[in-house]
């Protein structure tokens, strides 16, 4: 049952979510808005793209932290409504404020709209909900990103990863975080439709990590 505390948590995710660190970070310290260069996202790939790793890192920590954050408000207001911490419905009670912080992401109140593909903002959630699954991710996601150098094979990778970690490595036997994980997994690939399109025909840009690239 839905309460003005849940309503709350759920409105204050979407805000953490809706903090459009690459468009603020881009246009404070660079005077660029950087959803008008690369790929056109305002997420940390497209940071590190146009301006670089000391531009990139702190987006994509600060992307993470919004979704861990929004996450975990379920601790602060959520046994009043679950009962119990790590029920059944507790964790529903996770997902729903962080896929709402996600959907923050994807559509920021705070930059027009317009923001990124969701993936270190989904990375910060599942590494509330299901830490052992989420570091096996980000393991399979450096492994691919140092091997090939593209951030989106990396991700799509990483994200089938979560889904086979929550499902068969490090089962939670809770079936919304499997359904959760399949839905994670289908996310990234309809955000990556054109990067996969690039991928296929040779054409996608790599990220070069050690070195600042110029605008």
């Amino acid at each position: 049952m839905l309460s003005i505390y849940s309503i709350g948590a759920l409105l204050l995710a979407y805000l953490f979510g809706s903090i459009p660190t690459a468009v603020w970070i881009g246009q404070a310290f660079y005077g660029i808005d950087v959803r008008e260069y690369g790929s056109g996202n305002a997420g940390a790939t497209n940071t590190f793209r146009v301006l670089g790793k000391k531009a990139g890192i702190p987006v994509m920590v600060i992307d993470i932290l919004k979704g861990w954050t929004a996450t975990n408000l379920a601790y602060f207001i959520g046994i009043s409504i679950t009962g119990a911490y790590h029920s059944i419905a507790f964790t529903n009670y996770e997902l729903a404020l962080g896929i709402t912080a996600v959907m923050g992401h994807l559509f920021p109140v705070f930059a027009g709209f317009r923001g990124g593909k969701g993936v270190a903002t989904l990375f910060g959630m599942v590494l509330a909900i299901n830490l052992p699954s989420a570091l096996l991710c980000v393991a399979v996601f450096i492994a691919v990103l140092l091997i090939t150098r593209y951030v989106s094979l990396g991700s799509i990778l990483g994200g089938f990863t979560y889904l086979l970690g929550v499902t068969f490595v490090f089962p939670v036997y809770i079936k919304s975080v499997i359904i959760y994980g399949m839905c994670i997994f289908v996310l990234i690939l309809v955000t990556h439709q054109k990067n996969i399109e690039r991928l296929l025909k040779g054409k996608e840009s790599k990220v070069n990590l050690f070195k600042r690239k110029a605008v």
